[in-house]
């Protein structure tokens, strides 16, 4: 298994920001020595029946980031999210930062350019982006080391970042009374995601893991933090030692029984494109596309 240079001795600040609409957490990374900060997937507002975008939660974070002068070096998408649409663009357009995400996008947009009939100008080489990471890449924000680690399964992009002592993971793993995120989406594997899941259990117990949704099983308060001693010892699907084959056999099932996320058909045009909107046709009007009978 790949070494990843992990230094637990650093405790990012961490600032969560909540999106009740999508169960969506996003996050203000700080590191604790400078002013930097990473943001970490950022919520653009969308109502679907009236095909209306807005930025309240992007605009929680940029008032958070100018009232404590923070720095954003970093925008992350740990993936291509099919449950809301980002909002990074906007926030760099607004306080800066270099928007990254995983070197895997290309599949994801060759995938999703062909089911939404994307022309040619929808370019499918993750250029859209400003850094496409590679498995075990390393970068700082400020002066706090960082490494992506390539988690795919849920989707063939997903990366978790592990900044300091805390782990984004994305949809690779949920609280441990909720699991694991299903992996039936296209480029999607149970068995991959299993493996992933493996890889940030094998990080040290001590290292914080944040979450990037949470549904507030059994009606409990939601949450955004837990640990690798957690999710190893009380992960209803992973935990305590259950087998790959265990996992995939729940998985697979599970799966079948799930409908699509409400905001799959918005969220994939937008993200594949980094958090922009489609191109406006010769009205100057922007359009979502429906596929009909594919997904």
């Amino acid at each position: 298994m790949t070494h990843y240079p992990v230094d637990t001795s650093i405790e990012p600040e961490v600032t969560h920001f909540f999106d009740p609409d999508s169960n969506t957490f996003s996050y203000v990374v700080k590191d604790p020595g400078s002013k930097a900060c990473a943001v970490v997937d950022s919520v653009m507002d969308f109502d679907y029946a009236a095909g209306r975008t807005s930025y309240e939660q992007a605009d929680a974070i940029i008032a958070f980031v100018r009232e404590n002068g923070l720095e954003v070096e970093w925008l992350l998408e740990t993936h291509v999210h099919a449950d809301h649409l980002s909002a990074a663009p906007y926030i760099q357009q607004a306080v800066g930062g270099k928007l990254g995400i995983g070197e895997q996008i290309t599949t994801v947009q060759e995938t999703f350019g062909k089911i939404f009939n994307a022309g040619t100008e929808f370019q499918r080489d993750g250029s859209q982006f400003d850094r496409l990471f590679r498995d075990g890449d390393t970068y700082t924000i400020g002066s706090m080391p960082a490494v992506a680690m390539h988690t795919p399964g849920h989707t063939p992009a997903c990366m978790t970042h592990v900044i300091g002592d805390a782990a984004f993971v994305g949809d690779t793993i949920f609280m441990p009374d909720a699991g694991s995120a299903r992996a039936d989406f296209p480029g999607g594997d149970a068995g991959t995601l299993y493996d992933s899941v493996q890889k940030i259990l094998a990080l040290p117990d001590e290292v914080r893991i944040f979450m990037c949704h949470d549904y507030g099983p059994d009606g409990r308060e939601v949450a955004f933090e837990t640990s690798v001693s957690e999710e190893k010892t009380r992960n209803i699907h992973v935990g305590a030692g259950k087998s790959r084959e265990e996992f995939v056999k729940m998985r697979t099932e599970r799966d079948a029984t799930l409908d699509m996320p409400r905001l799959i058909l918005p969220s994939l045009q937008v993200n594949m494109r980094a958090g922009a909107l489609p191109p406006a046709e010769d009205n100057d009007t922007r359009y979502m596309k429906i596929p009909l009978n594919v997904l």
